[in-house]
């Protein structure tokens, strides 16, 4: 059932909407045709017994020649009139139409008249008593009055006794229902369906598009904190939501600058007392005691300066500008060459990619870093489509466990247990390197190759 829904709240919405009132319509339809048939029926068997009055009427004031004269004259289809000393038998249980149209001629006569009406047979009515093959017959000495003959259809029968003693047996055809709908009401519940269904679209549409617009703004939120703050205006639940967001945007930017300032101020603290602790051991005697405290007093600066660089990272501050891939591709490979590193470039850009140029840049550094250290040479491999820009860095390194790829994206976690900077770093690379991606909007994922090596791949997606 959950594989035919759609996946969206719009498409559920108007599903459900859309269903409804369909079903709605269908039911007010059938409800429409069949009350129409009905009143059709009851005014056609009132405006039958009218005429079955008026004629019974005219007959008791009359004599029995003038009766079968004037007889002629009335005997009109569909209405056949049969002039008959006695009545015919009837079977006494009536169906629901002649129980109807019993009631209309009573009230149209008046009085206490014996009145029997039977349904059934169909038209034309037959010669004799009870109901018989159709044919014309001799009514009073007569051949039955000429006129236009109606259609096959059912037959009402009814017998009512004159003033005189004397019967008269007039053979009706009943209106049947109709078989085909009217169209023009077909027509108007179709147009007024089309409507409701046009309105319940735009209703839908104005409703949830305020929560995909909320959505591209949470989306938009997490590559760029300091993204224009929403529109707080619409219906009060709407407004209610956009404030919410736009205080919880508030909140966030406050806190990542506190934080930030707050590195910033231990970073500049911690400067002072590690130059009078390298000043000081630089007044040691002892040769190898004087290297050790200073590689442990480079070690400290290096995590110091490296956190506040990974606290900064978080900010995004940095305008967005189109950047050169391929120059900046190249301008890591000169800075590693000049180093002393291997780093090979395979593929190129395909256009310019919108980006915070240092934060992209140190990004890439700290993947290429990765590969270089762990792995002896790097190879940056470009592939750019319209839909994303994918940047490949490969290494030659032993890889890392399926168990830790998650891990090694933690701050401060290394999969060497060593403290020592030459092996195993201070452990933000990765997460610094992540936390940029994502300002972007884009994904860093770690894959090992076959038969050894290293492959990370960041992923930037382009505006469609």
């Amino acid at each position: 059932m959950k594989r035919w829904l759609p996946r969206s709240l719009f498409g559920r919405l108007l599903l459900v909407l859309a269903g409804g009132l369909l079903l709605a319509q269908l039911l007010s339809a059938a409800i429409n045709f069949a009350e129409r048939d009905r009143l059709l029926v009851a005014a056609g068997g009132m405006q039958q017994a009218q005429r079955i009055a008026d004629v019974v009427k005219l007959l008791d004031s009359l004599g029995p020649q003038e009766r079968a004269r004037i007889g002629s004259v009335l005997n009109v289809p569909p209405l056949v009139l049969t002039l008959q000393q006695t009545a015919a038998p009837a079977d006494d249980a009536q169906a629901p139409r002649a129980l109807m149209f019993t009631a209309f001629l009573r009230a149209s006569l008046g009085g206490d008249r014996d009145v029997r009406v039977e349904a059934g047979g169909s038209w034309p009515p037959g010669p004799g008593p009870g109901f018989g093959p159709g044919r014309h017959h001799m009514m009073g000495g007569g051949m039955m009055g000429a006129g236009p003959v109606p259609p096959p259809g059912p037959l009402l029968r009814t017998q009512v006794q004159l003033r005189d003693g004397s019967w008269a047996r007039f053979d009706t055809q009943l209106h049947p229902a109709s078989e085909t709908p009217p169209w023009r009401l077909a027509l108007a519940l179709a147009i007024l369906l089309l409507a409701v269904l046009v309105l319940s679209y735009v209703a839908v549409r104005w409703v949830t598009r305020p929560l995909h617009v909320l959505a591209e703004a949470a989306d938009a939120l997490g590559r760029d904190i300091h993204r224009p703050p929403l529109a707080e205006d619409g219906p009060t639940e709407i407004r209610r939501a956009a404030h919410a967001f736009n205080s919880m945007q508030q909140r966030l930017v406050r806190f990542i600058e506190d934080r930030t300032r707050v590195f910033a101020a231990m970073s500049h603290d911690l400067k002072t007392p590690i130059t009078r602790m390298r000043l000081r051991a630089d007044l040691l005697e002892d040769e190898e005691a004087r290297q050790r405290f200073e590689a442990d007093l480079r070690e400290m600066e290096t995590m110091v300066t490296q956190t506040l660089e990974f606290m900064r990272g978080m900010g995004g501050s940095e305008a967005r500008q189109e950047v050169d891939i391929d120059a900046l591709l190249e301008s890591l490979q000169s800075d590693n060459e000049a180093m002393g590193r291997e780093v090979r470039i395979e593929g190129q850009a395909r256009a310019a990619y919108p980006a915070q140029v240092s934060l992209l840049r140190r990004c890439l550094a700290n993947l290429v870093d990765n590969a270089v250290t762990y792995g002896e040479r790097a190879t940056l491999r470009v592939e750019d489509s319209p839909q994303a820009l994918v940047i490949r860095v490969l290494d030659e390194g032993p890889g890392i466990p399926e168990a830790e790829r998650e891990k090694v994206f933690e701050p401060f976690y290394r999969l060497e247990q060593s403290r020592s900077r030459a092996t195993g770093g201070t452990g933000l690379g990765l997460a610094i390197a992540r936390n940029i991606a994502h300002m972007h909007g884009g994904e860093i994922a770690l894959r090992n190759r076959s038969p050894r090596g290293l492959e990370a791949t960041l992923s930037l997606p382009r505006a469609a």
